[in-house]
């Protein structure tokens, strides 16, 4: 903490020396994590809906076997699949630590969760339109493109932001194997060098990171709402 020897200036230029770094490293591991997550994810949960019975691609035995991977992947502490995915860490970045190899178990847990929260977004889409869509010849695909994506956009949206969010409290956690970020930080100044300043500090960080990224993620999906109303 500053004090009347060092001053308020030096204390908070050590600060942004120790933040700022910090902090372009969580959005280096959040952001393509949840850009992977969502390439892999919503194509899941996609299928999860349209195999669903009575959907326009129903296949009983198919989405029971992808509901169970989905709801397997889910149940993984996030802690524990960082250790349990460490071969394939290392065979797809090299390395097992630094921020890098954080995206991969990063992104490994967020697809399940993409995929339910697509899921969810995609059955709120009034079953009427896709009867319509059907009953003018369109393919199941063509459902999905043209009917299912465009209407449950902003829901989409939300979940994506969501996503987002969780990966950053994922983030942290990766901190504890050396994933850096924001959460290595806490760990090694914070916690480790007994520096309470410096763990208040990247709770506050941390706090307005996830409100930016909510408030990004709000306004984003009503525009995109109100352009679909409008």
């Amino acid at each position: 903490m500053p004090d009347a020897t060092t001053g308020l200036w030096p204390w908070a230029q050590q600060m942004l020396q120790l933040l700022w770094p910090a902090t372009v490293e969580t959005l280096w591991m959040v952001l393509p994590s949840a850009l992977g997550a969502t390439l892999l994810g919503l194509p899941l949960g996609v299928l999860l809906v349209i195999l669903a019975p009575g959907q326009v691609a129903e296949n009983r035995p198919l989405h029971q076997v992808l509901s169970w991977g989905v709801n397997a992947g889910r149940s993984f502490p996030f802690i524990i699949l960082m250790v349990a995915v460490i071969p394939f860490t290392r065979a797809v970045v090299g390395t097992t630590i630094g921020t890098a190899a954080a995206i991969v178990p990063l992104t490994i847990a967020a697809i399940p969760f993409v995929a339910r929260l697509a899921e969810s977004s995609l059955l709120e889409v009034d079953s009427g339109l896709v009867e319509a869509a059907l009953a003018m010849g369109a393919t199941p695909l063509q459902v999905v493109r043209k009917v299912l994506l465009p209407e449950a956009l902003p829901s989409l949206i939300l979940g994506s932001t969501l996503t987002v969010i969780t990966l950053v409290g994922y983030s942290a956690m990766a901190g504890a194997i050396g994933g850096g970020g924001l959460g290595d930080l806490a760990i090694r100044y914070g916690y480790m060098r007994f520096q309470t300043d410096v763990m208040v500090v990247t709770v506050v960080v941390l706090i307005a990171l996830v409100q930016v990224l909510q408030v990004m993620g709000d306004g984003l999906s009503r525009a995109l709402y109100r352009r679909r109303s409008g």
